[in-house]
């Protein structure tokens, strides 16, 4: 099975630009229950970048960080772990495993297609077993 089988697709996932600021991007995540925001390249050959709790709990709460002065750029893993559609899930999940991370974006040719989670990965294992 390939990773472009079992991702969540671009259009259904959520993506911040690079300059909002950390606030805006907590309210999104709030608005839409997520944990993770995808940010979007600054350049056509720049690299995309994953926001997730743990960034902002680092920034704000542990270093003292304002949520107001800091943008998304300043605080998201950029570049983020990325893996291409055509990749065996089961090296996806050997890459998250061994890096401890529950999150990839999904590139073709440097553009994005999709982001793939640790759940989507466990429940298809979960449908194969029934």
């Amino acid at each position: 099975m390939l990773v472009e089988d079992i991702m969540t697709p671009k259009e259904k996932a959520v993506t911040i630009d690079p300059m909002t600021s950390v606030r805006k991007a907590l309210e999104l995540m709030r608005e839409k229950k997520i944990k993770s925001i995808i940010v979007e390249k600054n350049s056509p050959d720049g690299a995309y970048g994953l926001l997730t709790f743990k960034n902002i709990l680092q920034s704000i709460v542990a270093e003292d960080g304002d949520i107001d002065l800091l943008n998304v750029f300043d605080i998201a893993n950029i570049p983020a772990m990325c893996v291409p559609t055509k990749m065996n899930v089961s090296y996806a999940a050997k890459m998250m495993v061994k890096s401890s991370i529950k999150r990839l974006l999904v590139l073709e040719n440097n553009e994005l297609k999709g982001i793939l989670t640790m759940t989507d990965v466990i429940e298809t294992l979960m449908d194969e077993i029934d």
